[in-house]
């Protein structure tokens, strides 16, 4: 389903699990909402599915696609933004009718959900941050990829981040991401020809990443805001969480730091992550 946020501009989104629940009583008990905001940029929605479908029993959970994502319309470069992406949450949660939504951001996705942690402070009921960073910290991410996979996995993310192209992303997709997930049996495989977009992700490399720095703005949250991240993640490393907790009203912060666990913790510690999920949700 696709719906008109502005003129001219629809987003693609799907919903799992109902926002009224029958009782026994005859009455309807309505379950809160989780708007999942997916990794990337360049890439869509696909990479919740099926992980959080077992939340669909404690809350309705909404998956779109960012502005110029996946099945979303797209626009022009200049829109390729966190400020827009973080401003169509709330575009998104008015075509819909949400009210107080839990905004649940992974990755890439969690950036967009800090930027609007900062524009919006008053329109989310809870936000939950998961393997995202605050900034690009580069040498962060090239000493935790040294870590994971030696110094080829080094090599292969400074000569993709020095010069975003479709080569140097051929070998980081080859050196790097298997490197993402401490299990094997975890999927983490290549982005599909038919979500993926990397003229979106290079802009974005190029542009906006280097200069982004999100833990001022971190201050102005004024609802619980879940953290959480792998210690052996190495795209977002967890020096990259301890701060974004640091940085977020102590009152108001959850922070939760798996071992042996990677990017997107659900991969590595599904069990675990999912019950304190659940926990937070439903709190």
């Amino acid at each position: 389903m696709r719906v008109e946020i502005e003129p001219g501009v629809r987003l693609f989104f799907d919903v799992e699990g109902a926002g009224l629940v029958p009782m026994d009583d005859g009455t309807l008990c309505r379950r809160p909402t989780v708007i999942l905001l997916h990794g990337g940029p360049g890439m869509d929605h696909s990479g919740w599915k099926p992980r959080m479908s077992p939340l669909a029993d404690v809350a309705q959970l909404i998956y779109y696609d960012h502005r110029s994502h996946g099945r979303s319309d797209r626009g022009p470069s200049s829109e390729w933004t966190l400020d827009r992406w973080a401003d169509d949450i709330v575009l998104l949660c008015e075509a819909l009718e949400i009210e107080r939504p839990i905004v649940f951001g992974q990755s890439f996705g969690g950036m967009v959900a800090q930027r609007y942690i900062e524009r919006h402070p008053g329109h989310p009921a809870k936000v939950i941050l998961s393997s995202c960073s605050p900034h690009f910290g580069l040498e962060r991410k090239l000493a935790a990829f040294d870590r994971r996979g030696g110094a080829a996995a080094r090599e292969a993310a400074r000569a993709y981040w020095a010069d975003p192209s479709p080569a140097s992303f051929d070998a980081f997709l080859r050196i790097c991401l298997p490197l993402y997930s401490t299990t094997p049996q975890a999927d983490r495989s290549a982005p599909s020809s038919a979500a993926f977009d990397g003229e979106l992700l290079d802009s974005w490399n190029r542009n906006e990443l280097p200069h982004v720095d999100l833990l001022p703005g971190l201050a102005r949250a004024a609802c619980p805001v879940l953290v959480f991240g792998g210690a052996d993640d190495p795209i977002t490393p967890i020096e990259d969480q301890r701060d974004i907790a640091a940085a977020l009203p102590a009152h108001l912060v959850r922070y939760v730091e798996f071992a042996n666990a990677g990017h997107g913790v659900w991969r590595d510690k599904p069990v675990e992550a999912m019950a304190m999920l659940r926990e937070f949700i439903t709190a």
